[in-house]
């Protein structure tokens, strides 16, 4: 019998319950989704508040069923009514979990647990989550390859836009990579740079590979847009989730007091960020902001807005301007390394802290764009071939992990 994987799924059954997938949560999904149909064993892990839990196939199955929507999370059970009171949400996912895992155990007894995975299996941590030297050193005793993609060093390169105390623990974890990891999956050749710097300085830089993630271009479903959205009118999009690092501070002063501007229409859960910024978009006139959406519904907005902008400070890959750039939505993005690796020529590439030429750049597209934004007309406009998970899978997988 093949050696069998096990993919790390702590990050995905964080997320069970809280509506549409982000960046990350779409790594681990499409590669869960990808394993569970090759032919050989796999396995999942996921961290709990109490442990850890095993899953098998099948367990992995209904976890990727209820991450995409297509079933619902199930009702809290005791456990987690103890231990979840002040978060009912973690309490149901984890209580799925638990009814979905073949074998469960303390952080002591993982070691037990992974012999149930079979000597010399293959781990692979897509999330970032349990990059532990625990984790790690379980998983080499029992002679497995350690795998990680490592998204970006953000917190280290720029801890100016994480929260207080994320640079120390992401620290840990590169820490554990650098000690640990057999391969190390890049996304991007700038992240690559950046990130085997910050290992560097750790005193070693494992083995390593670019492998661009894939871009799905979903379908377009303007019935799962919510009531009330008015495609017919000129807006522009932005999307991915409000932190500090997207710069959405340079959207407020691009659109405060400006007259000749198409509507911004924000889609993306809200992070953390300055209450401030929360209460400035919502008074701002002419932006609207629309929360989380489903895929079909985001895919409805890029065939009918006038661009997207993407004013991002810092980004390991960028799957908001490839997938406009895929469907054919004109871009208008940061001057970054990252985004002209991807994107080539096909963005309007501007500084993210030039709110002028950002206005400037709107206008005009607004202006020479208006008539693609028709219904039926997205269809002709130039696009580029994203990158595929296809490819991105055979590239890992070819190395025989």
């Amino acid at each position: 019998m093949p050696q069998a994987r096990l993919i790390d799924l702590t990050r995905l059954a964080s997320r069970l319950g809280l509506g549409a997938m982000t960046g990350i949560d779409r790594v681990e999904y499409a590669w869960a989704r990808h394993l569970s149909g090759l032919d050989r064993p796999l396995f999942g892990l996921i961290r709990t508040r109490l442990g850890f839990a095993l899953l098998n196939a099948a367990g992995i199955a209904g976890l990727l069923d209820r991450a995409a929507g297509l079933c619902p999370v199930g009702p809290v059970d005791l456990t987690s009514r103890l231990i979840w009171r002040r978060n009912p949400a973690r309490g149901r996912a984890e209580a799925d979990v638990r009814r979905l895992s073949m074998a469960r155990a303390s952080v002591l007894g993982l070691p037990r647990l992974l012999a149930r995975v079979g000597v010399g299996f293959s781990y692979f941590n897509l999330g970032h989550s349990n990059l532990t030297p625990p984790v790690m050193r379980a998983v080499k005793a029992a002679q497995g390859c350690v795998t990680v993609l490592l998204h970006d060093t953000i917190p280290l390169d720029h801890p100016e836009f994480t929260r207080a105390g994320i640079p120390a623990v992401f620290g840990r974890k590169l820490g554990a990579v650098s000690h640990y990891a057999d391969l190390v999956i890049h996304t991007t050749q700038a992240a690559r740079r950046a990130s085997e710097a910050q290992m560097q300085r750790l005193g070693r830089v494992p083995p390593a590979m670019v492998a661009n993630l894939g871009v799905t271009v979903a379908p377009s479903l303007p019935g799962d847009l919510p009531p009330g959205i008015d495609l017919d009118q000129p807006f522009v999009l932005a999307l991915g989730t409000i932190e500090p690092r997207k710069n959405l501070e340079l959207l407020c002063d691009v659109w405060d007091g400006a007259s000749a501007l198409p509507r911004l229409c924000i889609v993306g859960h809200r992070g953390w960020a300055d209450p401030a910024l929360f209460a400035r978009l919502s008074a701002l006139p002419g932006v609207e902001m629309l929360g989380p959406l489903s895929d079909g519904a985001v895919g409805a907005l890029m065939d009918r807005a006038v661009a997207l902008v993407f004013p991002t400070l810092a980004e390991g890959f960028g799957l908001p301007p490839l997938e406009a750039a895929a469907r054919g939505l004109p871009v208008i993005c940061s001057d970054l390394a990252v985004l002209h690796e991807l994107l080539h020529d096909f963005p309007v590439y501007l500084n993210p802290r030039d709110v002028y030429s950002w206005r400037q750049a709107i206008q005009t597209l607004a202006q020479d764009g208006a008539q693609q934004t028709e219904p039926g007309q997205a269809a002709h406009r130039p696009r580029i071939d994203p990158p595929l998970w296809e490819d991105h899978f055979n590239a890992v997988l070819s190395l025989g992990l």
